[in-house]
C-alpha cells in the first residue's frame, strides 16, 4: 500500500472514530462512573467487536472489488449516501451525552463484555467499512495485506480515541455533558461527515 493512500485512511479513520455514537457514548459514561483505568476493559471490548466487524467485511470485499466495477460504483455510492444520511442526521442531533447510573461497581470484564456487545449490535461500522475499504484497495496487489493495514489501522486509532473520550469525561464530566456544547460536537462531525461523503463521490476505481 502505497503511503499516501495510507495515510488518507488515517484521516478518514480518524473522523470516523471521532464521530460522536455508541462507542463515544459508552467510553464517555464508563469514563465518567469508573475513571479511566477501569474503562480499559470497555475500550478494549470495542475495539473486539470493532476487528470482528472487520473481518466479516474482509472475508468477502477483495474479490468483489477486484471482479466488479459495477459492485463498486455500487458500494461507493452507497457509502456516498450514508455518509450524507449520517452527516444529516449528526446536525439535527441535539441530544446530550449523560452517564450510566448506579451501575454498582461492574467488573472490568463485565464492562468489555457489555462494550463488545454494543459494537457488534451497532451497523455503523460495518456500513461503512463496506463503503470505504474498497477505495484505499489495489486490487492488483495482495488484498489480505492491505486488508491487514486498513484493519490494524482502524483498531488503533479507535482506541486511541476512545481512550481520549474516556480521560476526557473523567476529568471534565459536567463539560461534557452539556447539551449546548453536545450541539456544537454534532454539527462539527456532521459537516466532516458530509465533506467525506463528497470526497468519496469522486473516487474511481
Amino acid at each position: 500500500m502505497d503511503m499516501h493512500v495510507w495515510l488518507a485512511y488515517v484521516v478518514t479513520a480518524i473522523v470516523f472514530s471521532l464521530a460522536p455514537g455508541s462507542g463515544t457514548v459508552n467510553s464517555i459514561s464508563t469514563g465518567l462512573s469508573y475513571g479511566t483505568r477501569k474503562s480499559l476493559g470497555a475500550i478494549a471490548g470495542l475495539q473486539i467487536g470493532l476487528s470482528i466487524h472487520i473481518m466479516l467485511v474482509g472475508a468477502g470485499i477483495g474479490a468483489l472489488v477486484a471482479q466488479s466495477a459495477l459492485a463498486f460504483s455500487v458500494i461507493k455510492w452507497v457509502g456516498v449516501v450514508y455518509l450524507v444520511w449520517l452527516g444529516i442526521q449528526k446536525w439535527r442531533d441535539r441530544s446530550s451525552l449523560t452517564a450510566t447510573s448506579a451501575m454498582d461497581e461492574l467488573s472490568g470484564f463485565t464492562l468489555m463484555k457489555n462494550a463488545v456487545l454494543i459494537n457488534l449490535t451497532n451497523p455503523k461500522s460495518i456500513v461503512f467499512l463496506v463503503a470505504l475499504f474498497p477505495q484505499f484497495i489495489d486490487p492488483t496487489k495482495d488484498q489480505f495485506i492491505q486488508l491487514l493495514v486498513l484493519g490494524t489501522t482502524t483498531v488503533f486509532i479507535d482506541a486511541v480515541v476512545m481512550l481520549g473520550y474516556t480521560t476526557l469525561a473523567s476529568q471534565m464530566g459536567r463539560f461534557i455533558r452539556s447539551e449546548r456544547v453536545m450541539s456544537k460536537i454534532n454539527k462539527l462531525f456532521g459537516s466532516m461527515f458530509v465533506g467525506c461523503g463528497a470526497l468519496l463521490a469522486t473516487a474511481k476505481a
